[in-house]
């Protein structure tokens, strides 16, 4: 699979990470599944609901945010395709907290933030059993 998302959603994400910063930023991924493809139609930002002193390393998107997200989307006729958020100080990769808090199928998009500068921007996706994650493919149109 991979994800389609714009530059200007790029741009929100990382822009989002650096408001953020040094905190994570965290939401969620709208839009619509064809042909193995996730074309991502919006982001939906959500506050980071972890306790303060943990969202320097951590993000928690509560499930009313989820189901909230959920309801928008539906009303566009869109889908819950993936989440993003930003590792302040960190590699845009997942963590092991990463991994254990992740779904199969969904698409994950991390943006490392690094003295309030976004850097690099990595897509990921969860493998079925849940053992890692796997690089997906990011197309930028």
């Amino acid at each position: 699979m991979s994800a389609r998302l714009t530059p200007t959603q790029i741009d929100q994400i990382r822009r989002e990470g650096e408001i953020s910063y040094p905190q994570e930023c965290c939401g969620l991924l709208l839009g619509t599944l064809a042909n193995g493809t996730k074309y991502i139609s919006e982001t939906y930002p959500v506050s980071n609901a972890r306790e303060e002193a943990a969202q320097f390393n951590r993000f928690l998107i509560p499930p009313s945010a989820v189901h909230k997200a959920e309801q928008y989307a539906r009303g566009k006729k869109l889908d819950v395709l993936g989440f993003y958020h930003s590792h302040p100080n960190a590699e845009a990769r997942p963590s092991a907290f990463d991994l254990e808090h992740a779904w199969p199928f969904y698409s994950y998009i991390i943006v490392s933030v690094k003295d309030r500068l976004a850097g690099d921007l990595t897509c990921w996706t969860m493998l079925d059993d849940r053992s890692q994650f796997v690089p997906e493919e990011l197309v930028i149109e």
